[in-house]
């Protein structure tokens, strides 16, 4: 167990609760800031601090023996021992422990006896490397667990077998790239380190500190002949500047060991969920594809009965045995942690005189990493994001407690509960995962928003702008992506040019597409990935602009392309057909639109099942052009009025009696997957709501339309509860709301409903664009 933790200069320890049980470790992370083990000196010219602190290996393959560190203020260290390789807890301090101090300016060091740190130095590139005997299991970077009832020097909780040890043994048992998904403090983290120090005890570790070490931290572990290159929380490590599938490929020897929040892992697994969302699909590919490299071991947060029954063998151990008498809502590893109590503490720290500044401290680091912020946030940008919150709650009437005393609260730990932030001054700080689901939660805030991308760096201004877009703030999308790709982030042109798009200017996003897939040609070829993806989005925005046959004609021969270069059943060869599809229905033949959406669907059944969104969406389709191949409730009537006239209304009769049929056959199938899309994505998802936006458009053709403007009614309010009212989403649920009403004769009500549309929405809309022009007539 001796070559898995070189990790103890590590940043953000909020996710690693999976280390369940070392008490006093929330502060970790201030040890990224030890410039210089004392065993060694910098090399001449090199800084002691800055990059250097970006990256810890193991050249000898050992883990370091972190037996006890002070806890200077300015790093955040907070008091930890470790007890010998093998017992899996902590103990009292050994001879020859060491310690991390703070030197004057800050630097920090560590001073170690023998059988403590051998030697250290500083490599050109800003590469810490330290030669370290057995010891511990600190630098896999623990979250406080068991913190409530343990004072500092007594022992952690005993490692209990997960269920999913023998598949991530058997995952990690050769190179390759491993991923471990779960809730947080369902015990990820443990469970990777315990099982990966038990398989390769001799390994090297490499853990980079910041995306930006990255690259160094894969040079590393590649040239080793054997390697454990570590990324817990790997959505820090995702992005510009961030892992790309050309570093796995050189880690041929090394094992890849990661892990990831439940939450964050499914932004990057529903990337390959239908246009619904917006066509940020695309943004996400690398990404995607990435992930879709990993063998994937998921985590339960509930514990087993066979995990309970093996906890019982420890529960001489009080803080075990309160675990397992917590019963079924929460897991052993989050009543370890002191988790279940987080949200309560939150929340009763807004009490006038009680931790207000701390509750507002905390809320501006939550929405921090809502917005997008994969790094920890700096000391000074929480003194100023933080002032809005404390002032809406009350400002000096709560009383509020200096921001060193609100720092204190927050990332301390009381007898009941774990810290709410963790972190240093030199490093930052990050929220708690298990407050960033708290119930309550609204949408980021449009003040800490502006204020996070102010001050973010570029490579920071674009995974905002991923997150935006996702979530539907497409005016915070085009904002954060601008600023990204001012700051030379290359990756932001796409997306940057599809926010634009969805945002209500397709012409302009078709224009700036129309430049990506040329210079994308000339450099890659039209056959590349790359120059694919970006041909499907300029097809798309070609058709939202209003040409729907263009727009058909491109996918025809990009479905063609990506067939040939990606293979038939090829996540982007399907996306196309479906588009391709939708676009021919637009163009007027809806029944050779529903013929290939036939098709589409038994092979998306074949690759992905019935429960898969993009199932879900073309199911949708299917049934909505099958409806509009027969003509509307209105066209029937005066159809058969005519033929009444003309004595042969009873064919005419029969003909309309069949189309009625057709549409209630239609309602039904739609109803039927409605309850699939609120089983399966819930009631707010982009899916579901446009099969409820697709049944509020059969009832106005079916004649219903006092149903339909209901319907159009409730689709427009919650599409701008989730999307908010500018987006074009919204503008055409209220427009058909509209219709409806004018159809059932409320006239003057429908007026009203228009004007108010374009006066919140008509600015985003380009000149021109289709939802003007139909706001035009019907107001006409």
């Amino acid at each position: 167990m001796t070559g898995v933790t070189a990790l103890a200069a590590l940043t953000g320890a909020a996710g690693l609760a999976g280390l369940a049980g070392l008490a006093g470790l929330a502060g970790l992370a201030g040890l990224a800031g030890l410039a210089v083990l004392a065993a060694g000196r910098p090399r001449s010219g090199k800084p002691a601090g800055g990059a250097a602190g970006a990256l810890l290996r193991t050249p000898a393959g050992r883990i370091p023996r972190l037996r006890t560190l002070d806890r200077p203020e300015t790093a955040g260290v907070h008091p930890a021992v470790a007890s010998p390789v093998g017992a899996h807890t902590v103990g009292a301090p050994a001879a020859g422990a060491h310690s991390a101090g703070v030197r004057p300016g800050g630097a920090h060091a560590a001073e170690a006896e023998p059988g403590g740190v051998r030697s250290a130095e500083v490599d050109p590139g800003g590469v810490r490397s330290a030669e370290v005997d057995p010891g511990g299991d600190r630098a896999a970077e623990v979250h406080p667990a068991g913190v409530r009832s343990v004072e500092a020097g007594a022992a952690t909780p005993a490692y209990i077998e997960r269920d999913a040890a023998p598949r991530l043994r058997a995952a990690l048992s050769r190179p390759g790239f491993v991923l471990v998904v779960g809730e947080p403090l369902a015990g990820r983290t443990r469970l990777a380190y315990e099982v990966t120090r038990a398989l390769h005890p001799r390994y090297a570790f490499v853990r980079p500190l910041t995306r930006a070490a990255l690259p160094e931290a894969v040079r590393v572990a590649g040239r080793r002949r054997h390697a454990v290159l570590w990324l817990d929380d790997l959505e820090e490590y995702l992005g510009a500047g961030g892992l790309t599938a050309a570093q796995l490929d050189g880690l041929r020897r090394a094992v890849v060991v990661a892990t990831m929040r439940t939450d964050e892992y499914g932004r990057y697994e529903a990337r390959d969920a239908s246009r619904l969302t917006g066509s940020d699909r695309d943004a996400w590919r690398d990404r995607r594809d990435l992930l879709g490299r990993a063998t994937v071991i998921r985590l339960d947060r509930s514990w087993s009965p066979g995990e309970r029954r093996r906890a019982e063998a420890h529960r001489d151990d009080p803080r075990i045995a309160a675990a397992l008498g917590a019963g079924g809502r929460f897991g052993v590893a989050e009543v370890l942690a002191g988790a279940p109590g987080l949200p309560a503490r939150w929340d009763s720290g807004w009490a006038a005189g009680a931790h207000p500044r701390g509750a507002a401290v905390l809320a501006a680091a939550v929405d921090c990493r809502r917005a997008g912020l994969r790094r920890p946030v700096a000391e000074e940008w929480l003194r100023a994001l933080h002032l809005p919150y404390l002032a809406g709650r009350g400002g000096e009437a709560l009383r509020p407690e200096p921001f060193a005393e609100a720092l204190d609260w927050a990332r301390g730990a009381d007898r009941t509960t774990g810290a709410l932030l963790t972190g240093s001054r030199a490093h930052g700080y990050t929220a708690c995962g298990y407050v960033l689901n708290a119930p309550g939660l609204g949408p980021v805030p449009d003040h800490l928003w502006q204020g996070l991308l102010a001050r973010a760096e570029a490579e920071d201004a674009y995974d905002m702008g991923l997150v935006a877009h996702q979530e539907g703030r497409l005016c915070r999308a085009v904002q954060a992506f601008t600023r990204a790709r001012s700051g030379g982030v290359t990756a932001a042109e796409l997306p940057l040019a599809l926010a634009v798009g969805d945002s209500g200017r397709p012409r302009r996003a078709a224009a700036d597409l129309a430049g990506i897939v040329r210079r994308r040609e000339l450099r890659l070829g039209p056959r590349h990935p790359d120059t694919l993806a970006a041909r499907h989005q300029l097809a798309y925005f070609t058709g939202e602009a209003g040409n729907a046959r263009a727009a058909a004609a491109r996918f025809a021969t990009l479905v063609a392309d990506t067939r040939a270069a990606l293979g038939p059943g090829h996540p982007d060869t399907l996306a196309a057909r479906h588009q391709l599809a939708y676009f021919t229905g637009l163009a007027g033949d809806p029944r050779s639109a529903a013929r290939q959406l036939e098709t589409l669907l038994t092979d998306r059944l074949g690759r992905h099942g019935p429960d898969h969104p993009q199932v879900v969406a073309t199911r949708r389709g299917l049934i909505w052009f099958r409806a509009v191949s027969a003509p509307p409730a209105t066209e029937r009537a005066a159809r058969t009025d005519r033929a009444e006239r003309a004595e042969s209304a009873g064919t005419a009769g029969r003909a309309g009696t069949a189309e009625a049929v057709e549409t209630a056959e239609a309602e039904r199938q739609l109803a039927a997957l409605l309850v699939d899309a609120e089983r399966l994505l819930g009631p707010l998802d982009p899916h579901t709501l446009a099969v409820r936006a697709a049944r509020a458009g059969l009832e106005a053709r079916a004649g219903r339309f006092a149903e339909a403007a209901r319907s159009w009614a409730a689709v427009a309010a919650d599409r701008t509860g989730v999307l908010g009212e500018e987006h074009p989403h919204v503008v055409h649920a209220r427009l058909e709301w509209a219709r409806a009403l004018i159809a059932g004769g409320r006239p003057e009500e429908a007026r009203a409903l228009v004007a108010g549309t374009l006066e919140a929405a008509g600015r985003s809309l380009e000149h021109g664009h289709r939802h003007l022009r139909l706001a035009r007539e019907l107001v006409l």
